[in-house]
């Protein structure tokens, strides 16, 4: 069970796919992860010119992470998804595979459009805080 409880508020709109905060309890470890970028095991950008292809990957090497610490996407506090472009309909698009993989668990995020990042041919990176009680 995860020790992260997302807040809604019925004063604000219901429009983002979302909870607009999140708590953790007191004697929650905190587990801050690097940026998550579209890379293989190799270290090469994958789905070149592809912003979900990238996002898609994101994600896969953000569960690697999270596995790695004890944590599952559920424990996530928070997110910020960064897409380099400034049109929205890619940062959309990004998106869009981020919050299908989030499932029922709708993390307060943060979408940003960026000028670059830093991995040649690099499109999209997911930055994410998660709080895990173990043994629970």
């Amino acid at each position: 069970m995860t020790a992260v409880r997302l807040i809604r508020s019925a004063a604000l709109s219901d429009v983002a796919e979302y909870a607009y905060a999140a708590t953790a309890p007191a004697h929650a470890r905190m587990v801050f992860l690097a940026g998550a970028c579209p890379l293989d095991a190799d270290g090469r950008t994958v789905a070149v010119g592809d912003h979900a292809g990238q996002a898609a990957q994101c994600v896969a090497n953000l569960v690697t992470a999270l596995r790695a610490a004890g944590a599952e996407l559920s424990d996530l506090i928070s997110t910020r998804v960064l897409v380099a472009s400034s049109r929205q309909a890619d940062l959309v698009a990004a998106w869009e595979v981020v919050r299908a993989a989030m499932g029922e668990h709708d993390v307060p995020s943060t979408l940003l459009g960026v000028t670059v990042l830093g991995y040649d041919d690099q499109l999209v990176e997911i930055e994410a805080v998660a709080a895990v009680v173990d043994g629970e």
